[in-house]
């Protein structure tokens, strides 16, 4: 199973690419994490950001693999524990399809495309920047990884 992150947005500060990459490089191979940068849409007076959230959900499907199971993050997501984390990754490589995170662009992600999602989570009912958030769920990602190897990393 391989995880992606599907992410709008390009052109991060370095320590968020670097804070990233710590995380991502722990990760075993049979569970790599894999970040899809996908431009965002330019705002302008003529957009809305209904049809900026449109635009940008084409290109996300488009960096979602086929038949990944796909998880948005949004604010009004449900709140899942690092525990819980766990447990839904041991679930997912029991069955064994790639899992797709999706961090939507400045006006968040398509009404339709959070329909279609098979879950919906939130990081933190805080607004955060979208790079930081990418950070965090690789921590994340990490954390419950070693919860399921009982490496020492997470303590209860």
């Amino acid at each position: 199973m391989q995880l992606v992150i599907a992410a709008v947005g390009h052109k991060m500060p370095a320590w968020i690419e670097n804070g990233f990459g710590e995380y991502a490089k722990r990760m075993p191979p049979d569970c790599r994490i894999h970040l899809k940068e996908i431009k965002p849409v330019e705002r302008s007076g003529s957009k809305t950001a209904e049809t900026a959230m449109a635009l940008e959900r084409a290109k996300i499907e488009a960096a979602v693999p086929k038949g990944a199971r796909i998880i948005a993050l949004d604010e009004h997501g449900k709140d899942v524990t690092s525990v819980q984390l766990a447990q839904l990754l041991t679930q997912w490589q029991q069955d064994g399809r790639d899992v797709t995170f999706v961090i939507g662009g400045a006006d968040g992600l398509d009404p339709d495309f959070k329909k279609k999602a098979d879950m919906l989570i939130r990081i933190s009912s805080l607004t955060l920047p979208h790079g930081m958030v990418r950070v965090m769920l690789a921590e994340q990602l990490y954390r419950a990884w070693s919860i399921t190897q009982n490496h020492p990393y997470h303590r209860v």
